[in-house]
């Protein structure tokens, strides 16, 4: 089961996502109905979406379309920048990084950390 958490840090003018586990189909909706509800009353344009990934699981196959649907919302709300942050999971990375490219995200940055 997939989680997420929603932050707004409205001085910065960052929108902080934090992803937990493998998500199914029904996570997907959920976490995208919220993002929806908290980018409500903000302006995307004058923000940065800072998605911490590093809790989250490989994508399984099913799912991938949902995400994808997900990078291309992230287009269309044109964040100044969009950060993806992971552990060191090359999969993860590679996976995401050809579904931003697919979308053409081209503000995306991935980073990869490493933790001991």
């Amino acid at each position: 089961m997939g989680s997420f958490i929603l932050k707004t840090d409205v001085p910065n003018k960052v929108l902080n996502i934090e992803l937990e586990g493998s998500f199914s189909q029904e996570d997907g909706l959920r976490s995208i109905s919220a993002y929806q509800d908290t980018i409500a009353p903000i302006n995307t344009k004058e923000y940065a979406l800072n998605i911490d990934c590093k809790k989250l699981n490989v994508t399984a196959p099913e799912i991938v379309p949902l995400l994808e649907g997900c990078l291309q919302m992230f287009k269309k709300d044109e964040y100044k920048k969009v950060v993806l942050t992971l552990e060191n999971n090359a999969i993860l990375k590679m996976q995401l990084s050809r579904l931003g490219r697919s979308v053409g995200l081209d503000n995306l940055e991935i980073i990869s950390t490493v933790t001991t």
